[in-house]
């Protein structure tokens, strides 16, 4: 029996970098999005940010039981994808860390992880999430009338 194949968009972003970041993912099986969540990560890089979208993914699938499905990352991070697949080196260290936790959780899964680089037009509600949590924590406090 085949297992299931399970897809994730992941995106991260920072506005000024570092400055307000967040950082969303999306699950989806045979196309329908089971899942999708984003995060405000405080203030960080946009590379920071693209790796922990990545791992708060891989924590999900694992906490909801798909360690034996299929899993295919599609991130529009093109130093992530290389660095995950080994391409590049991952010389920063704060990376390193996110790298090193990611590859860790990996090992719990039935089948290797696929990383794949897709252009952000095909990452379109990855990255709406991330812009749409980063739109929500920018907005100015408005006064209440008692103020």
């Amino acid at each position: 029996m085949e297992k299931e194949k399970i897809v994730v968009n992941t995106d991260g972003g920072a506005r000024g970098n570092p400055g307000p970041a967040a950082c969303a993912f999306v699950v989806r099986r045979n196309g329908e999005v089971v899942f999708k969540e984003a995060f405000f990560l405080g203030n960080t890089t946009n590379n920071v940010a693209e790796y922990t979208a990545v791992l708060k993914a891989l924590e999900w699938l694992i906490k909801n039981n798909f360690t034996e499905s299929n899993i295919f990352f599609e991130i529009d991070s093109e130093l992530v994808v290389r660095q995950m697949n080994g391409i590049y080196k991952v010389k920063d260290v704060k990376l390193k860390e996110f790298f090193d936790r990611i590859k860790s959780l990996e090992k719990n899964f039935y089948f290797p992880i696929s990383y794949t680089h897709i252009f952000r037009e095909k990452n379109f509600l990855a990255d709406k999430l991330v812009n749409e949590k980063l739109d929500r924590v920018s907005r100015p406090a408005t006064l209440s009338p008692e103020n």
